[in-house]
């Protein structure tokens, strides 16, 4: 009762010598391969380890992506804050209030008598920067609208339509009506 099943087998002509060489030799391969024979316990936990590194590396990548996305949110965020700071317009000596709401709050910012004018006639438009507001260019606000609209309180953009169907078109507005 010595023998191998595999000697036994051979006794019995049931397989060839080179069968049962070929045999020998995979199965030697599998043990060199896996380093030693596996047993179904540790096949397991291999295979839990495995899933764990997985599972890890999938929630590493949704970090990864959730700080990526966060990252260009602020950069968003200052480039528009950049953009505002460099082309703002100086109020410096208004003696003109202009007042405007931000959400449902009534302010009120004091200009000159000429950015007056061009904030009304759609030429400068305001904005507002942290607890702050400027007085921009009208193309610098339609950039900050493009990227964040709700930060443009002011852009009075004229618009044909609306006076080719206003009633009181043919009359003259006068020049010192101040809102």
């Amino acid at each position: 009762m010595g023998n191998s099943l595999q000697e036994q087998l051979l006794k019995a002509g049931l397989v060839n010598e080179q069968k049962l060489k070929q045999t020998r030799t995979t199965k030697r391969k599998q043990v060199k391969q896996t380093g030693q024979l596996v047993s179904p316990a540790e096949q397991e936990a291999r295979q839990a380890a495995q899933r764990a590194q997985t599972e890890k590396a999938t929630r590493d990548r949704e970090l990864n992506r959730k700080r990526q996305e966060e990252a260009a949110l602020r950069a968003a965020e200052n480039e528009i804050r950049q953009l505002i700071h460099v082309h703002r317009v100086v109020r410096d000596g208004g003696d003109l209030a202009y007042n405007f709401t931000d959400g449902n709050t009534l302010k009120r910012i004091h200009v000159s008598k000429e950015q007056h004018a061009r904030l009304v006639s759609g030429k400068l438009a305001i904005v507002r920067q942290d607890a702050f507001y400027e007085v921009i260019p009208a193309e610098i606000a339609e950039r900050v609208m493009a990227r964040e609209a709700s930060l443009v309180l002011v852009f009075n953009r004229p618009t044909e339509e609306a006076s080719a169907d206003d009633p009181y078109a043919d009359f003259q507005v006068p020049d010192d009506l101040m809102w």
